[in-house]
Order: structure tokens, then sequence, then C-alpha cells
């Protein structure tokens, strides 16, 4: 099974080695999708877990009781298509290529299936087509 999770680390928690107590305790792999992570400030990851449900949930809540804010993600993207130019600034910060552009037309293809709800491509679209569902 895997989940998609936010996790948010208070300062006193950032130099926790977590992804390797994930795995080395719970056998649970950690593909971080997105950091933000420096000595003595609010950490948070964008981490997708895989592993056994038991697994995965004795692996939530230890980290919860290392008073790591855990958040499942159900957010998805959206593109206003009424709103974008098909500029393709967006394919270029886009990691997984859910974001193309049509060789044949130009326009923008997005592929949700590949999308990991990063949100890079969210302040880099000039006319502010892409948001999220929350």
């Amino acid at each position: 099974m895997k989940k998609r999770l936010t996790l948010t680390f208070p300062k006193r928690t950032v130099q926790m080695p977590v992804t390797y107590r994930l795995a080395k305790d719970f056998n649970v792999a950690a593909n971080i999708i997105r950091a933000q992570v420096a000595p003595n400030q609010i950490g948070k990851l964008v981490v997708e877990l895989s592993g056994d449900i038991d697994q995965l949930d004795a692996a939530i809540e230890w980290m919860r009781s290392h008073d790591i804010n855990v958040s499942l993600i159900d957010r998805e993207i959206l593109i206003d298509e009424t709103s974008c130019v098909d500029c393709g600034l967006c394919t270029g910060v886009c990691p997984t290529e859910a974001l193309t552009l049509n060789p044949d037309d130009f326009r923008l293809n997005f592929t949700r299936s590949r999308c990991i709800v990063c949100e890079q491509c969210i302040p880099t679209c000039p006319v502010q087509a892409i948001s999220t569902n929350l």
C-alpha cells in the first residue's frame, strides 16, 4: 500500500533520521517528493510511503509520538484551461513530466496519473491557471 503524506518537523526533530528509522524499524520505503529542511528551522517533507498497511500505520504513529505532524495528502492539481495560454513554463519544473506540450499543436497536456502534487508548477504559471483543489 502507498500513502502520500506531508510531514512537518519541529525544530528539535529536524536532525532525526526519520527515513532511516522508517526503513529499518518498520520496513516502510519513503520516496521523498519535496523537502524543505534546514538546521534550527521547522522542516517539511512531502513523501510517499509504501509498505504493509499495518507497518504504515505503526510508522505514522511512531512519527506522531515524536511530535512530527503527519497529514494525508488528498489534493490534486487543477488546470483552468480557459486561463492557460499554453506557454509551457510549467513543463520545465515538473519533475515527473505530468505536464508536457503536445509537439503537434503546442497545447499543454496534463497526465494526472503521473502528477505527484509537488506544486512546483503553481508559482511558475504566469497567468495563475494552475491551483490545487484545497
